[in-house]
């Protein structure tokens, strides 16, 4: 798990020098799809996460960034600072996915070292 979320966020730099803050999110999303699909990263952009309430799935339409590997969440801000809302989204998405660490990593900051979160699930596995 240490050597992926390292290379995750080896791609995420890359993206982060070549591009600078300043853009959207959607475009470091569209930007590290890339790096990590060069990368031989596998990952899912965007998926889809269903929200189990009582008896019944909620097919309610969130959605994280990306799910790498079947093991790692990753989800891309571009915002002036991360807040307590991004890390409580994250840790939703890593119980409802039963997955273990996330990353929140706020592309909009001068060194993105600065904008980066690991979070783990202490409720998943």
């Amino acid at each position: 798990m240490n050597d992926l979320t390292e290379n995750v966020i080896g791609c995420a730099i890359k993206v982060h020098r070549k591009l600078g803050p300043g853009f959207l999110e959607s475009v470091y999303q569209a930007a590290l799809s890339y790096e990590l699909s060069k990368h031989g990263i596998s990952h899912e952009r965007e998926k889809s996460l269903p929200v189990q309430y009582e008896e019944i799935v909620l097919e309610v339409g969130f959605r994280c960034d990306f799910y790498i590997e079947n093991c790692l969440i990753v989800e891309c801000k571009a915002v002036k600072e991360l807040s307590r809302m991004d890390e409580a989204q994250l840790l939703n998405y890593l119980k409802l996915t039963n997955t273990q660490v996330g990353l929140l990593l706020n592309f909009n900051t001068l060194k993105l070292t600065d904008g980066l979160k690991r979070m783990v699930n202490n409720y998943g596995k």
